[in-house]
């Protein structure tokens, strides 16, 4: 019967303590907590198409997308890289179609970066329109 005692007793001092600690441990000051560099405001180019080549530098909408679709297929770090920089084209659907064959290709953690580094309105709905895509 003792032992139960001591145990309870034990386990009773245990919580004390680490109530105590709870209570007087120091805390990250309200600075620490929003050490978030801040953003710079998003702008929408068309620039990423020079890195597919001076000719695709000033396509039409219809054509970065088609351009975007060429791209989805081959697997390497340009492609790769170029589909990212598409994210931030001023058309929605270029940056849909970027977004799109991202997640097919499974760089879906590029996507999310950027609607991290890019959040607002914009993003979610290209977060939106991909969950339905899916």
């Amino acid at each position: 019967m003792t032992i139960v005692v001591v145990a309870i007793a034990l386990l009773f001092v245990v919580g004390a303590v680490l109530g105590a600690y709870a209570l007087l441990a120091p805390r990250k000051t309200h600075a620490q907590q929003n050490a978030i560099a801040p953003m710079k405001p998003w702008s929408s180019t068309t620039d990423w198409t020079r890195e597919a080549g001076a000719e695709f530098a000033e396509l039409s909408e219809s054509a970065r997308c088609d351009l975007i679709f060429a791209v989805a297929d081959l697997d390497d770090e340009r492609s790769q890289r170029l589909l990212s920089h598409a994210l931030d084209d001023p058309s929605d659907a270029v940056a849909l179609a970027a977004a799109h064959a991202l997640v097919r290709r499974g760089e879906s953690q590029s996507v999310s970066a950027y609607a991290q580094l890019h959040p607002g309105e914009r993003s979610e709905r290209l977060a939106r329109t991909l969950e339905l895509l899916d």
